[in-house]
């Protein structure tokens, strides 16, 4: 029994170790004997080492990539988080499906800051040092987004902003973050459009007295004195009369509405949107504002606003937010099309920002062959992706100041059903480019 159990030890060891047991000499029987059960157990361990080890490997190849999404989701405006986030949702659905990065899937965490600036820092700060995230998706209104890009800052972690088209937020070098970037439309670009485009019809119509109301905060602020700016440019009979700014999800719009009727403009401006944009239209309805006026909001060619304003006026004028007419491709219609199946509900302008974020940070890190913010942020600047957003079928981000370029944007009357818009002006990249590095260069940002 004894014999058997040394030959069963040495059939277990590695065949020279066998071999040279056997040629010992009797009177090492219990040195052998020891060296044997040494031997057994080291490779006992190695052999369990071996067999734990490979799960291990396993499951750290297929940890997930968690990408942290601060939005909104209650509220007026919660058709922003709601919007934004079924984009960047199909979006990463389409990248797990593809095996991921190296077998590793993106888990998107999506958090409610409730609109509100300080929760959104908060909760942006939460999810990388509490929830792990190793990138985020800024999925936040400009006020919001300015509080999270210094979290960005303060912690090196890299933001794609989503939302925030405030032009400052990336055009002012005093505020640029290596590892932050913007893949939002951006106002100074709807301002050169939009201003050559209102120019051009007050010219036809005469339209010589205008006054604007926007929401007062550096969103509503910086966009309306940017299409001014550009719609006196562009047309040297234009007078400003007066400028009215009611509050962010303001609820009642009578004394707004007064003192635009006081003002008797001949055409009106507005960076209102969203839930704020509708219930104004439906109040202003009421006191026939539009009447023999005419109505450019820069925020209107929006599904979720076409279709909720009760009664849709004559004499209105918007930038392209987002409509499956515009551009009018295939690529377009695919994606509006896919999104609408999947979600039973139109696509947003919040929902092609965030599509684009998402798949530029995807082409960013599988470049990169990383997640590190660093090296995903060496490999955003200029990188161009096929994107059916894009004027010409791409999209940039533009390396000098982390914003994107050749996206999609043009003006247009308005009409009551679809397509919406039915001739859209096209801006020209070539004088958006121009006349913003003019912008710039006034400012000292360039």
């Amino acid at each position: 029994m004894l014999k058997q159990i040394h030959d069963e030890e040495d059939a277990l060891l590695p065949p020279s170790t066998a071999t040279l047991s056997a040629s010992f000499n009797p009177k090492a029987t219990t040195k052998s004997r020891s060296t044997r059960r040494k031997l057994l157990k080291l490779s006992a361990s190695v052999m369990g080492a071996s067999s734990l080890a490979a799960p291990f490997v396993s499951r750290a190849q297929n940890k997930p990539i968690k990408i942290g999404m601060p939005t909104i989701l209650s509220g007026r405006v919660a058709m922003l988080g709601i919007s934004s986030s079924n984009a960047a949702k199909m979006e990463v659905e389409k990248f797990n499906a593809a095996g991921g990065l190296n077998g590793r899937p993106i888990e998107l965490v999506i958090r409610d800051s409730k609109g509100q600036p300080q929760e959104a820092a908060r909760v942006a700060r939460e999810l990388v040092t509490a929830d792990g995230c190793e990138l985020l998706l800024d999925a936040e209104a400009s006020s919001g987004a300015f509080a999270v890009h210094e979290v960005a800052r303060d912690l090196g972690v890299l933001v794609m902003h989503t939302n925030s088209e405030t032009s400052a937020l990336t055009a002012d070098p005093k505020l640029r973050v290596p590892t932050a970037f913007r893949s939002a439309r951006q106002g100074i670009h709807d301002a050169v459009v939009g201003g050559a485009y209102a120019a051009q019809v007050a010219k036809e119509k005469g339209l010589r007295r205008w006054m604007s109301v926007s929401p007062d905060y550096a969103y509503g602020r910086d966009t309306t004195a940017e299409f001014l700016e550009y719609l006196k440019y562009f047309n040297k009979d234009i007078e400003v009369t007066g400028q009215v700014w009611p509050k962010l999800f303001q609820a009642d719009y009578s004394e707004i509405i007064t003192r635009l009727l006081q003002g008797k403009p001949q055409a009106i401006y507005s960076a209102l949107w969203g839930g704020d944009l509708t219930s104004f239209m439906d109040q202003a309805n009421i006191y026939a504002l539009f009447k023999d006026r005419q109505f450019f909001a820069v925020n209107m060619a929006d599904y979720a606003v076409l279709t909720a304003v009760k009664s849709v006026p004559a004499n209105l004028h918007s930038g392209n937010r987002y409509l499956r007419s515009f551009p009018n491709t295939p690529a377009n219609h695919q994606w509006s099309d896919a999104y609408a199946a999947k979600f039973k509900e139109l696509p947003l302008n919040w929902s092609w920002e965030n599509a684009v974020g998402m798949q530029l940070l995807i082409a960013a890190m599988r470049k990169a062959n990383s997640t590190d913010s660093k090296k995903v942020a060496e490999v955003l600047r200029g990188l161009s992706i096929d994107s059916p957003f894009g004027a010409e079928g791409k999209i940039t981000m533009r390396a000098e100041d982390h914003t994107v370029i050749n996206y999609a944007v043009g003006w247009g009357a308005l009409a009551t059903k679809e397509p919406y818009m039915a001739n859209p002006v096209a801006g020209s990249w070539k004088q958006i480019i121009e006349l913003e590095t003019a912008w710039k260069k006034s400012k000292g940002w360039a």
